[in-house]
């Protein structure tokens, strides 16, 4: 089994190209969906992120993404150590749900593919670029947050062309019609490419 995996900026749109190769067939598993899921629900997960980062984590038992947020994305100390909390529980989940697929390839989406050291877990990787400023606009309207906010998670994650440089496929997201149509060839390619 072949995983691919599929990273970009925050607000490049992975979610969307996500979405046209699940449409293809594509098992595609989302790690920061994973990821939340696993702050919400394991206990132990819990008690260490509640000592890193404190109390104010947890709001009524669910975790408090704005506080974590604001504390994680202006602090690189405390960003890596979250990380090292989280992500080797997502990629344990990861390792057992890709077993159980049946497909030419599976999509692991991850936003710090490159920043966290882990590409050489991939086969290949697709990244998805789209202008800063497009970037901008669409996470403070999906969440809610200032330009600013968005900002300070930018500058945590490596610009485009240095992640370009190390990915097989780059796909650049600004025009849907056109974002659909690379997603197809980089899929014909991948399936031409099997073992």
């Amino acid at each position: 089994m072949r995983v691919i995996g599929l990273t970009g900026g925050i607000g490049s749109g992975k979610s969307t190209i996500a979405t046209m190769f699940k449409d293809l067939g594509v098992p595609v598993y989302n790690s920061d969906e994973e990821a939340k899921r696993i702050m919400n629900n394991s206990e132990s997960i819990r008690n260490k992120i509640v000592a890193l980062l404190g109390e104010d984590s947890y709001k009524e038992g669910k975790l408090n993404r704005d506080y974590i947020s604001k504390k994680v994305f202006k602090n690189s100390v405390l960003l890596e150590g979250l990380n090292n909390i989280v992500h080797p529980e997502v990629r344990k989940h990861f390792l057992q749900w890709a077993e159980k697929q049946n497909s030419d390839y599976v999509i692991q989406e991850a936003a710090i593919i490159f920043e966290n050291e882990s590409n050489d877990r991939y086969d290949q990787i697709i990244l998805v670029t789209a202008p800063l400023a497009a970037r901008i606009n669409r996470v403070v309207k999906r969440d809610g947050v200032t330009p600013k906010q968005v900002m300070d998670r930018v500058t945590n994650q490596w610009e485009d062309h240095r992640k370009a440089s190390l990915s097989h496929f780059v796909i650049e997201n600004s025009d849907l019609k056109h974002t659909a149509a690379q997603v197809k060839e980089i899929h014909l390619k991948l399936q031409e490419a099997r073992p």
